[in-house]
Formats: structure tokens, sequence, C-alpha cells
């Protein structure tokens, strides 16, 4: 697939956790391991290695030579609405593995709720689906949308919710999504 062409080489520098896509298995990269990254979005990466694709979590970027991701920030007297700003940002940080496409503009996010606690927090509930149903990815991008949301300041609780009816198609990608895949109609 040409990967290496346009792809930035890197060495591990220290054993990392990885994940396979898009079978879903974690495994150890080792230190000294040599790939490439073929993606570098929303603050996790895709790195080919030997054939095979793996994600890496931002918290690892370290052991690409990178910079992990800033914290995230608030006001003090954050209203909802700010709260849901900084919701949405981070679901477009969020990207299927395969696709240099965050899932908002691909049309995978269909309700986001934001809502009250007893404590003064904030509980975020997401519906989301997959592009298809049998993508072993699955798993690994609701941890990735509930690690993301719970980076979110005042936010204590994601609940995300997969589900598949309606089934995704490719209407539901964003007008720019459609330009950027080559998939007009």
């Amino acid at each position: 697939m040409g990967y290496s062409q346009t792809s930035e080489p890197i060495r591990f520098e220290r054993d990392c956790d990885a994940v396979m896509v898009p079978q879903g298995d974690a495994v150890t990269l080792p230190a000294g391991q040599v790939g490439y990254i073929t993606q570098a979005l929303g603050g996790s990466f895709t790195v080919y290695v030997d054939g095979n694709l793996f994600r890496i979590r931002g918290a690892d970027a370290d052991a690409l030579g990178k910079e992990p991701p800033p914290p995230l920030e608030l006001p003090e007297d954050a209203a909802d609405a700010d709260v849901e700003k900084l919701v949405w940002q981070q679901l477009r940080t969020c990207f299927d593995p395969e696709i240099p496409i965050n899932i908002v503009e691909l049309g995978l996010v269909y309700d986001c709720e934001l809502e009250h606690l007893d404590d003064g927090r904030r509980k975020v509930s997401v519906r989301m689906t997959l592009t298809a149903p049998g993508c072993g990815m699955g798993e690994i991008l609701v941890d990735d949308v509930r690690t993301k949301l719970e980076m979110i300041p005042t936010v204590a609780e994601a609940d995300v919710e997969l589900v598949f009816d309606p089934p995704w198609n490719q209407t539901m990608m964003s007008e720019a999504a459609r330009l950027e895949t080559g998939m007009m109609y």
C-alpha cells in the first residue's frame, strides 16, 4: 500500500503497548523496533511495523520520540455549553485507525448528551456506531472515546454505547469527509 513512501520512520525508544489493527489484539512492541507512523491524528498514532498496523496511545508518544498531548483545560466556571464544545472537540480527535477521518465527520456519533451528577461534576453519554459491525477495533474505538471524554475537566464519567441501528452508511459522512475519501454521489 506504499505506507513507507509517505510515512515518517520511527524506532521505538522503549517497550510499548500497542493494539493490532484491525484485529484489536493487545501486543507489546519492543524497544529498538523500527516502523513508520502512517497516521498521527487526535493524539494517537497508527504505525506500520513488519507488515502490520498498530495503534499507539497518545500517552505512549514518548516511545516514538514524540510529545504526549497537553492536558485539557476549562475555566473554573465553565458552563454546559463550554463543556459540550470541548466534548465535540475531543470526539473530533477520535479516528477509525484505518480511515484518516474523525468519527464525527464520518457520521459515527449518533447522539451526545451531558447530565449533571449529584457532586456537581458531569456525565457524558454518547451513542455511536462503526463503519462495519464486525470491526475488531470497535471496543478500542469506544475505549478511546471514553478515555478522551474523561480527560475533560468536570467530566466524571463517559458512557459510550455502541449501537448498530440504524446501520452506518456513507451518506452519514459530512461533505468534507466524502470529498476526502472520494465518496461523492
